[in-house]
């Protein structure tokens, strides 16, 4: 009969590619996540693992550059409470380019996934700036950001003590490893004509805050999210995840309040499942 003579063929390259990245990945020994081991892979795109503590937590890629993509999780990992970056370490492996658009890095997540690994594929490590519109929103218990909030403790080295206002907010950003963002707009020249004398060019993130604060004119808030600091032109208490905001009083002084530190129940979005493109973190 003619159903002997006819069958079905299906040619999965997705699961030919999972296997074999699979297996180039399993042999490998994890390296500690440092500046002279990063800088001694080469800038090429590819996929990598990064382990806490011996566990696998975490699969991106690199479209461009993995020396660039895991100097920013290096940086965003300096940042932190509770997260020691001797603690962790990371896997590559070289990937071409052409088999970029088959998503290897999402095929490796749905691998270890089944044996309840890689959680921090899907509570926001990898997520940018989520912009002003969602600053007010209540942090999930289970992100990244709660589990380990920036370190305010965090020393910055400056290159010089003495700063216009707006030079200095634009060098913090450059220099913080956890993003920071200001509103300048209608208000850079106010910005341009302070002059703010830092106490020392190694200050923490929350001396700096504080002189910043004492600086500006009276209705400038500076807010420390679990994530991110913002400073605005508001005063504004409304901010229900915020670990402390600092603002000046009439007087002058510069009043620290400590923030509700509350945080939603449930699961990190969907959507806020990282972007593992060759992006900065801010």
């Amino acid at each position: 009969m003619i159903e002997k003579a006819v069958t079905d063929f299906r040619l999965s390259i997705t699961r030919a590619l999972r296997d074999q990245l699979v297996e180039a990945l399993t042999p490998l020994r994890p390296a500690p996540l440092t500046h002279s081991n990063i800088e001694s892979i080469q800038s090429r795109s590819g996929v990598y693992v990064l382990y806490l503590n011996g566990q696998r937590v975490y699969v991106g890629k690199a479209s461009t550059s993995l020396q660039d993509r895991l100097s920013q999780h290096l940086r965003k990992i300096s940042g932190r409470e509770g997260l020691r970056s001797a603690s962790v370490e990371f896997v590559c492996a070289y990937i071409e380019e052409d088999l970029d658009a088959a998503a290897p890095e999402r095929l490796l997540i749905k691998v270890y996934k089944k044996d309840g690994a890689v959680p921090w594929n899907t509570n926001g490590f990898g997520n940018k700036d989520p912009g002003r519109n969602r600053d007010h929103t209540l942090v999930k218990r289970a992100h990244f950001d709660a589990t380990y909030p920036i370190n305010l403790d965090h020393e910055i080295d400056f290159p010089q003590a003495t700063w216009d206002m707006l030079s200095l907010l634009k060098t913090t950003k450059q220099l913080l490893p956890y993003n920071f963002r200001y509103g300048d707009k209608g208000h850079s020249s106010l910005l341009k004509e302070l002059t703010l004398e830092l106490p020392s060019p190694r200050i923490t993130t929350r001396s700096l805050i504080e002189n910043i604060i004492a600086t500006l004119p009276h209705g400038w808030q500076a807010t420390a999210l679990p994530g991110y600091v913002i400073l605005y032109k508001e005063t504004d208490d409304n901010y229900h995840s915020a670990l402390a905001w600092w603002r000046r009083s009439i007087d002058g002084r510069v009043v620290k309040t400590d923030g509700p530190r509350t945080f939603a129940s449930g699961q990190v979005k969907a959507d806020d499942e990282p972007d593992d493109d060759d992006e900065t973190d801010d």
